[in-house]
């Protein structure tokens, strides 16, 4: 069969047993890993990494160490001994706490290395100082012991897509970059620099490097591939491949702009307004100036273009008017304030009209806010009483007349639309200062806003990084109760198995737990748990057994008596000292075996051995 028949066959496979997905993917992890790995770098790590972390940090502080593909332990464990020894030679006021988080991709890893338990041939590795020290003999293998054990935090992650650890002063990710991607290792290494402290240390593997990014890390001693985080931000910050950017995010209502709502029954609400006004002849328009709405003889100062229908204020204003109409609506639209001209002479059918144009920005009712009302109202104009003139001898005196009056009309439009144009150039200045004022806050808040916003991003990130470590320490203290619960079944079941009743003591000879079998010595029930032995009743004559358990606890040696009952029950009483995982004595057990079958069968043996004799 040809290699590409058997890749598709094997690919079917895969189709039909998602099992067998899953042992591939075991099978392409690669778990390589030893205690103390490399000892040169463990050294330098140790001679010039750790020291320098009680100068900067204040007494009783908590150094924070990631792991980075930890396999099955041993690069956590070995991180946890070295900090240990380091601390062995500072003085009791600076000394410090380590808290490590050693992570991996594969979820079994994991099992292994909160387990703690490794085959003998780590003697090769761990000396034999170390091995007394920091692990338990257990079997056939050694243990990680309470002291090591206790300061690291195991958790399953991707390390590429799962939210990094923050705020750390050591990350060790040795021999893991080899055997990723170029475009991979360019988004690791600045997720570090991210992670770590300014002048932290980061520890890679002997094959491994920073790479381009040499203005994120410096380097300290390039035989051991250690390297201290630099202060500075990483570049294009806003850029960086942080995992969360993935995380589905909930869906926001996008703002809708405000909708101002307008009744349909323009006509009552206008038809108010004027009555409440006294106003004869008036027209509602919107601010650029289209008429919405018309009340009383409006006729006689607006009338309709010629050509193309045009509802608009400006277009239909009778001449006279036209000018101050178009600087009084946008002015009183700004300002908010009426705008009025009286005595205005505008043009109407045949003749001329004096009037009062006023302009009315409208604030209530609510449907009507941000219009305009514009009132027309008709004035008498003070006219000088007729002069009767001679048409012989006063014609050319009153030809001067009239065009001196002309003049003075002219003077007095221009001298208007001056003061016009002086007002509209204030208003204008003050216009553009308000402006600039409010384009210079905007400028202030924006940057606010910006910081603002880094602000909230760094924080977000932190909480849930922050919560991925408590759900890591939830998972570690979940595991421990697990691995509790089932030694205790073990035990219970163990003790019951081998039906001999026995009692352990703690180092005041209270008792700390009895099995169900010796309830048929002792007089025991379940709250008796923390009551000295001594005070509990008894069927075995045995009164020196307080002080025969204390002997045990003082000299460790083993006390071995057969004591008979009063109803002719033997029972062989043994009492050990009790031997924690750290190999520290914590008080003795008891053990109460029945022996009178044995004693029954002795006495029956001498019995038949005198009737021999005799």
């Amino acid at each position: 069969m040809h290699k590409i028949d058997r890749i598709a066959h094997y690919v079917l496979y895969l189709r039909q047993n998602p099992n067998e997905l899953d042992l591939l993917f075991k099978e392409l992890l690669i778990g390589v890993t030893s205690f103390f790995r490399d000892p040169a770098a463990w050294e330098y790590l140790q001679a010039h990494g750790f020291p320098q972390q009680p100068l900067t940090a204040s007494s009783g502080r908590t150094l924070r160490a990631w792991v980075a593909g930890c396999s099955s332990g041993e690069e956590a464990y070995t991180l946890a001994m070295a900090f240990c020894e380091v601390q062995d030679k500072l003085s009791p006021d600076q000394r410090l706490g380590l808290q490590i988080f050693a992570t991996d991709l594969s979820a079994d890893a994991i099992v292994v290395a909160r387990r703690g338990h490794y085959p003998a041939n780590i003697a090769a590795d761990v000396s034999a100082e170390r091995l007394q020290r920091f692990f338990v003999i257990d079997g056939d293998g050694y243990r990680v012991g309470k002291l090591i054990r206790e300061m690291v935090v195991f958790a399953p992650q991707n390390v590429l897509s799962d939210p990094p650890f923050t705020n750390l002063d050591l990350i060790t990710c040795r021999n893991l970059m080899i055997y990723l991607s170029p475009e991979l290792q360019k988004k690791l290494l600045p997720l570090f620099h991210y992670s770590l402290k300014p002048n932290a240390v980061l520890m890679l593997g002997s094959a491994e490097s920073v790479g381009n990014f040499t203005e994120l890390f410096s380097q300290m001693d390039i035989a051991s591939r250690i390297f201290r985080r630099s202060g500075i931000n990483p570049p294009n910050r806003q850029d960086l491949e942080f995992p969360t950017r993935y995380l589905a995010r909930k869906a926001e209502k996008p703002m809708e702009p405000e909708v101002i709502t307008i009744s349909s029954n323009l006509q009552a609400l206008a038809d108010q307004w004027v009555l409440r006004q006294i106003g004869p002849a008036a027209v509602l328009v919107n601010p650029a100036g289209d008429v919405l709405y018309t009340s009383g003889r409006s006729g006689k100062y607006l009338e309709p273009p010629a050509g193309k229908a045009n509802w608009n204020i400006h277009a239909m204003a009778r001449e006279g008017m036209r000018n101050e109409l178009a600087l009084a609506l946008p002015k009183a639209m700004r300002s908010g304030e009426r705008v009025t001209y009286q005595q205005l002479r505008i043009g109407t059918n045949g003749g001329s009209q004096a009037i009062d144009l006023v302009v009315q920005p409208l604030l209530e009712p609510v449907a009507l806010r941000g219009m305009a009302m514009v009132l027309f109202t008709d004035v008498s104009s003070a006219t000088a009483p007729p002069v009767a003139i001679d048409s012989k001898t006063d014609s050319k005196k009153g030809a001067h007349s009239v065009r001196s009056g002309r003049v003075a009309e002219l003077e007095q439009a221009l001298q208007q639309g001056q003061q016009e144009v002086l007002a509209l150039r204030v208003e204008m200045q003050a216009a553009q200062e308000d402006l600039r004022s409010s384009t210079e806050e905007m400028q202030s808040t924006n940057e606010e806003l910006q910081s603002t916003n880094e602000e909230l991003t760094t924080s977000k990130e932190e909480m849930q990084s922050l919560n991925e470590e408590l759900q890591t320490v939830n998972i570690e203290l979940q595991s421990k109760v697990d691995e509790l619960s089932s030694t205790s079944n073990d035990m219970r079941n163990l003790l019951n198995s081998t039906d001999m009743a026995t009692i352990f003591l703690d180092g005041s000879m209270k008792i700390r737990r009895f099995t169900t079998q010796a309830t048929r010595l002792f007089k025991l029930l379940a709250g008796d748990v923390g009551r000295p032995l001594s005070d509990i009743a008894s069927d075995l004559p045995y009164a020196a057994l307080p002080g025969d358990a204390e002997e045990v606890l003082r000299t460790l040696a083993f006390s071995d008596r057969e004591i008979a009952t009063g109803d002719g029950r033997w029972f062989q009483v043994k009492i050990m000292p009790y031997r924690t995982m750290e190999n520290v004595i914590d008080g003795v057990v008891v053990t109460f075996n029945d022996i009178s079958r044995a004693k029954g069968l002795e006495a029956q043996l001498r019995v038949d051995v005198s009737n021999a004799k005799s």
